[in-house]
């Protein structure tokens, strides 16, 4: 039995669109007419997602965390309430009020449905639920703990959501000032200072240089300001386009590392990635090699989290987890002693969770920091450029007054 996605027509000629479950398309239309609907098309849930998965041209082929984060939520709520599998799976899908989402889950209670377990029917949607989440599902159906591991998968997901709400809030007023005040020097430059200045150009006077730059500027903002927009989006897709390939990426990511200050924010955001996904899978139970392997996964810089598999290479060789990570020397002290101290312990799970707090508000001071430096210096760059354009309009009226004395 597999899950059907269908349109239809019902007898007042409105379109109808839903999920069921059935052996073949042809059995769905029948269900379909049986309900007295017109079927128009029926497409398997899981053959179109692997479609929208593979399709360079398709977009939105991942749902958002948040929907992520509250179908987990919503999944390990029932669960832990002790109902089964696939009615979870149904009751969450009529839940949600997306209809793709629905259909995805009901592709997944199909699966459940037809004896594979939960983590292999998750399996035949990879672009929404990743290794960590697969993995995570699966240490709990061994275990006989799903409900548990379940609600610290619901943890781990919406915490991670809100750290990325507070990158984005924090980065969002400094970006939309910027560009408004591009736009605004982009257009005094364009359209108001031409209309001031030519009043200077037929005085007979030579004018100032700092006015005759600011005519320079503004005719070549006029004259080719479209094209270095054009320009410059064209930079910008290939150098999008060369960072996809796994030379330049790299390459790329290595010079963040090298920066004074981003090096410091890109350690700890990845630091704080891997260790939060190290920590909720061991928790659950997923072995050492492949948690560490399936943790690399997360983390955005190529360099870590090459640094990660060659330190789980040294931990399967018989070396220990916080030496190996520590060769590397990209990971902070504090982390390393935290993980040290775990392995010494044996609760490494809670001292991998404590290192990916620590980084976390690493990362929300540093952005504070960064932000506090840069807002400042942008007004005081801004209201320099803006000094200058009154400035160089301002100086010929200077010398016309004198010339007039």
């Amino acid at each position: 039995m597999a899950a059907f996605e269908f349109t239809a027509l019902d007898a007042a000629g409105r379109e109808r669109k839903g999920v069921l479950e059935g052996d073949t398309p042809r059995q769905v239309r029948q269900q379909l007419r049986e309900q007295g609907l017109a079927p128009l098309s029926v497409a398997e849930v899981r053959a179109r997602e692997e479609r929208r998965a593979t399709s360079k041209l398709s977009f939105g082929r991942r749902i958002s965390a948040t929907d992520l984060a509250l179908i987990t939520r919503q999944f390990a709520t029932l669960a832990r309430s002790g109902l089964p599998i696939e009615e979870a799976l149904q009751a969450v899908s009529r839940q949600t009020e997306k209809p793709r989402l629905a259909s995805m889950l009901m592709g997944v209670r199909a699966r459940v449905m037809e004896g594979h377990a939960l983590a292999t029917a998750m399996r035949d949607f990879p672009h929404i639920f990743s290794d960590l989440y697969r993995a995570t599902v699966a240490a709990g159906e061994q275990s006989g703990y799903l409900d548990v591991v379940l609600e610290r998968l619901a943890d781990y997901t919406e915490a991670r959501q809100a750290l990325r709400q507070k990158i984005m809030l924090a980065l969002l007023y400094p970006v939309l000032v910027t560009l408004v005040a591009l736009l605004v020097v982009t257009a005094l430059l364009a359209y108001v200072v031409p209309q001031v200045v030519q009043v200077f150009q037929n005085i007979g006077q030579q004018l100032p240089i700092l006015t005759r730059m600011l005519i320079a500027l503004s005719g070549f903002v006029r004259d080719y300001g479209l094209a270095m927009a054009v320009i410059l989006a064209a930079l910008g897709w290939m150098m999008r386009t060369m960072l996809r390939r796994a030379g330049p990426r790299r390459r790329f990511h290595q010079f963040l590392l090298k920066l004074p200050l981003v090096a410091r924010l890109v350690r700890s955001m990845n630091t704080a990635r891997f260790m939060r996904t190290f920590s909720i899978l061991s928790a659950s139970g997923v072995p050492v090699i492949e948690a560490m392997r399936i943790s690399a996964g997360v983390m955005s810089n190529v360099p870590m989290r090459e640094a990660v598999e060659e330190a789980a290479r040294r931990v399967r060789e018989g070396a220990s987890l916080n030496k190996s990570l520590e060769r590397s020397g990209y990971f902070p002290p504090i982390a390393i002693h935290l993980v040290a101290s775990g392995e010494a312990s044996g609760n490494l799970e809670n001292m991998l969770e404590r290192a990916a707090v620590s980084q976390e508000r690493e990362i929300e001071t540093l952005l504070a920091a960064i932000l506090g430096l840069f807002e400042p210096l942008l007004i005081v760059v801004m209201g320099g450029m803006v000094l200058l354009i009154v400035l160089a309009i301002l100086l010929p009226i200077f010398d016309l007054n004198q010339l007039v004395k």
